[in-house]
């Protein structure tokens, strides 16, 4: 006879009951998701986005991953705001931030996104301002056209 609370098989050669269960797997899988978890959360967390409407065009081309993403959207109260990869801003901040990244990286390309009801000159002012501090390379963002 069998002392304890698991029997796989009994004196007489038979089986007896399986009376534990093995929660092994369970405890893997939860180890497992807690640190899918643990490993995503800051990236999520420090990946705040800018609800933009993009404009749709029928052409367009990937560009490479950018050192400097301006944003111009607008605020709550429908003023214009400026965005430097995902923190408000102003031209103030960006003609301080530009020449230092320009003099690290002479290839640095700007993505410029902006909400379909930002006037035109607006984003024309942004594109001169831009060019205007030593960034040859920049690109418009917009949704591809389906």
């Amino acid at each position: 006879m069998v002392v304890g609370g698991s029997a796989y098989s009994d004196d007489d050669g038979g089986v007896g009951i399986i009376a534990d269960i093995n929660v092994t797997p369970l405890v893997d899988i939860t180890l497992v998701l807690l640190v899918i978890f643990m490993v995503i959360a800051p990236r999520i967390a420090n990946n705040p986005s800018i609800k933009v409407e993009l404009p749709k065009a029928a052409t367009g081309d990937e560009t490479q991953k950018s050192t400097l993403a301006l944003t111009l959207a607008h605020d709550a109260q429908g003023v214009l705001a400026l965005y430097v990869n995902g923190e408000r801003s102003d031209e103030e901040r960006v003609k301080a931030l530009i020449p230092s990244l320009v003099v690290n990286n002479k290839d640095l390309q700007t993505i410029i996104a902006a909400d379909r009801s930002i006037s035109y000159g607006d984003v024309v002012h942004i594109v001169d301002l831009v060019k205007s501090l030593g960034v040859h390379k920049f690109a418009l963002n917009t949704d591809p056209h389906p």
